[in-house]
């Protein structure tokens, strides 16, 4: 089969990491499942292996479709769509989302992560290594808006020769743990908000907020915007809003 370059297709060739993912998203009786972008079905195949209620694939491209649709399995339900748009939460409400991230939109699947927060219960995402460390460090506006609603794991790199094509690049396993803590937040108003601090992040605080609103929410003036904790940003987020 034909791999395009436009969507970003690796293939994960190693059972050994299929397994590990399988592993770390505890699969249970009665879960309703999401892959992303589950190409020729590797990891699809040792879902259905699991007592799962339901297996959702995402996948947009039409020839990888017809290679899912051999599997036989009436708890498989396909659709041909776009994983950075679609609407997670119309499958159910505590569902467990696996996938490995095409790279040329692994941050738009996150952000669609977190936008169907309330509907998910975990996630394990295979993305760039360096993508997977910024996240987990917090150090961009991406990170803090995932990190507001989960919290993240690492769970292993992955060399680029377990892949076909294999990438330039390492990759990594993450998981993401849906906090318990529920936040009620405006969600496009936060992501607003975030990119425009992270645009500015090594900016001095006081140069782009008013000094009251600083102290208000307990924030030195002096401090840059990239020194913030998560914790910071969000009594900011609260006082500018």
């Amino acid at each position: 089969m034909r791999l395009k370059k436009h969507y970003g297709q690796h293939l994960l060739l190693s059972t050994g990491v299929v397994k590990k993912i399988l592993e770390v998203a505890e699969l249970e009786d009665g879960d309703i499942v999401v892959e992303i972008g589950p190409g020729t079905g590797s990891l699809t195949k040792e879902i259905l292996k699991t007592s799962i209620k339901e297996l959702h694939c995402i996948e947009i491209d039409p020839e990888m479709i017809n290679e899912l649709r051999k599997l036989e399995d009436e708890r498989l339900i396909i659709h041909h769509a776009d994983a950075s748009e679609f609407d997670y939460c119309q499958l159910g409400e505590q569902i467990k989302l696996l996938g490995n991230l095409p790279y040329n939109v692994t941050s738009l699947i996150i952000e669609r992560t977190v936008f169907c927060n309330h509907c998910i219960k975990l996630a394990v995402f295979m993305v760039q290594k360096e993508v997977a460390e910024k996240l987990i460090k917090g150090s961009s506006w991406l990170g803090c808006f995932l990190k507001t609603f989960f919290q993240i794991h690492y769970v292993m790199t992955v060399p680029p020769r377990f892949f076909l094509p294999p990438p330039k690049v390492q990759s990594a396993v993450i998981k993401l743990i849906k906090n318990q803590e529920k936040t009620q937040i405006d969600l496009k108003k936060y992501k607003t908000f975030l990119t425009t601090l992270f645009s500015f992040k090594r900016k001095i605080l006081r140069n782009k907020f008013p000094e009251d609103m600083l102290k208000k929410a307990s924030i030195d003036p002096s401090k840059r915007a990239e020194e913030l904790s998560l914790e910071e940003i969000q009594r900011l987020f609260w006082e500018s809003a």
